[in-house]
């Protein structure tokens, strides 16, 4: 049967035997009352991945410490908004580039192996971040380049570390697995910036960096205790190089399935991310509101509403289809995009916008959840590097996009044309690709 019509079973003896190693058996009955809306938490029955998601919790503030230290520092050495931005483009080339790599990579070796082994260059990096600080070397170049280093580290890890939860979970708890990551790290992008506002005046940036390298070993001694995850055993022995990578995109290009999440997820961020436009809207729409806080909450928004919806996960990570909870929660982006863009008042504008998170969060645990069953194991590294560098990716080109239309239409009149088009081209591609429709678990 075609593996984008319906979920994979564990393809190999030493899947099935990490999961039996780690398996809690059978839960409890059915969840009543005010249990049936909470986060669905049967994962972390699962000793394996309750220490790789409690590893999350730590390292998910920890890492915003680093994201937030380091523009900090080229600001204050440069004193230009530009910099910063050159720094972010210097950071996201290699993680591209080492996040399709790294999925090849993960699909030919160990992942526990390869996640300890990045993990390590991550640490070892923020303790690079430390004592270029604490020097006082006050050189963009050495932070360019450590930040580089840090985000090539990055794409390796992360298709190893997604593509492992399905050999810690079985097929019907991958949505409530997603659902407690993402929420973890949604969280950590409220916390962290707040945590690191409130660190820098007391402690000090460069201390933000040992933060996070220490943070960084609670995720080593997690990884350490996971069991072995090495490919199945009926995969051919390969080098991971451009035929491998190539290979993905084939399997992609074969699962109608699969490329459909790929594409719902770049027409939801390419088209209705309108971040670019928060400072404009923050300094001319809300102005009197108060600049700050109008830009604060629109930055907190939308991460504030995917938490809740992740807290709230159990009223949706039971579904079977998983097709039709990815373009619901596209349209409702969309809607909740252009109700945004409609809003004179900046109250109302938070609402839509964290709606916009709730319906986000939906569509993160499914469109993983479908691409942790639709693939095969010997392809889900790849799947994930090609992930991450769609959810990477796709926010940039937003910027730029929606940079241009605010300045040619005005910013009110491109989020709200954003967001109807978010609409109108999910609907047009269920209508006209069924595979999507059809899949479920």
């Amino acid at each position: 049967m075609d593996t984008s019509e319906s979920s994979t079973a564990p393809e190999s003896e030493s899947e099935s035997k990490a999961e039996a190693d780690d398996d809690p058996g059978p839960p409890g009955g059915p969840r009543r009352g005010w249990r049936r809306w909470a986060m669905d938490t049967r994962p972390l029955r699962r000793p394996a991945y309750r220490r790789l998601w409690s590893s999350t919790i730590v390292t998910a503030v920890g890492s915003q410490l680093t994201a937030v230290a380091v523009p900090k520092q080229i600001y204050d050495i440069t004193g230009s908004s530009a910099w910063v931005g050159y720094a972010s483009l210097a950071g996201l080339l290699p993680m591209v580039l080492f996040a399709l790599w790294g999925g090849a990579v993960a699909d030919t070796v160990d992942r526990r192996k390869l996640l300890l082994v990045t993990n390590s260059g991550i640490a070892v990096t923020s303790v690079l971040f430390w004592l270029q600080a604490v020097s006082g070397a006050d050189s963009v170049v050495v932070l360019m380049v450590l930040l580089a280093t840090q985000q090539a580290f990055f794409g390796l890890n992360a298709p190893a570390r997604t593509a492992s939860i399905a050999r810690l979970v079985p097929a019907d708890e991958l949505a409530a697995a997603n659902a407690l990551g993402s929420t973890v790290m949604q969280t950590g992008l409220v916390a962290g910036p707040l945590l690191a506002g409130a660190l820098i005046p007391v402690i000090g940036l460069p201390e933000l960096y040992l933060l996070d390298a220490v943070a960084l070993c609670v995720t080593l001694w997690a990884v350490a205790r996971l069991p072995a995850l090495p490919p199945p055993a009926t995969t051919t022995a390969r080098r991971a190089g451009v035929r491998e990578i190539a290979e993905g995109f084939r399997y992609i290009a074969r699962h109608k399935v699969l490329l459909l999440s790929f594409l719902a997820d770049v027409i939801a961020m390419v088209f209705g991310m309108p971040r670019a436009l928060f400072p404009q809207l923050a300094a001319e729409t809300y102005a009197p509101y108060g600049e700050g806080l109008a830009l604060g909450l629109l930055f907190a928004a939308i991460p504030i509403g995917a938490v809740l919806g992740g807290l709230f996960s159990g009223t949706f990570s039971r579904a079977r289809r998983h097709g039709w909870m990815v373009i619901g929660a596209v349209v409702a982006w969309g809607v909740s995009i252009a109700g945004f863009g409609l809003s004179g008042s900046l109250w109302l504008a938070v609402v839509f916008l964290a709606c916009a998170g709730v319906a986000d969060m939906v569509s993160m645990v499914f469109r993983g959840a479908i691409l942790l069953s639709a693939a095969t194991d010997e392809m889900r590294g790849r799947m994930q590097g090609v992930f991450t560098v769609v959810v990477a990716g796709g926010p940039r080109l937003a910027d730029v996009l929606h940079g241009t239309a605010g300045a040619a239409f005005g910013p009110r009149a491109a989020v709200t044309g954003g967001g109807l088009l978010v609409v109108a081209l999910m609907l047009g591609l269920a209508a006209t690709v069924p595979a999507l429709r059809r899949y479920r678990i």
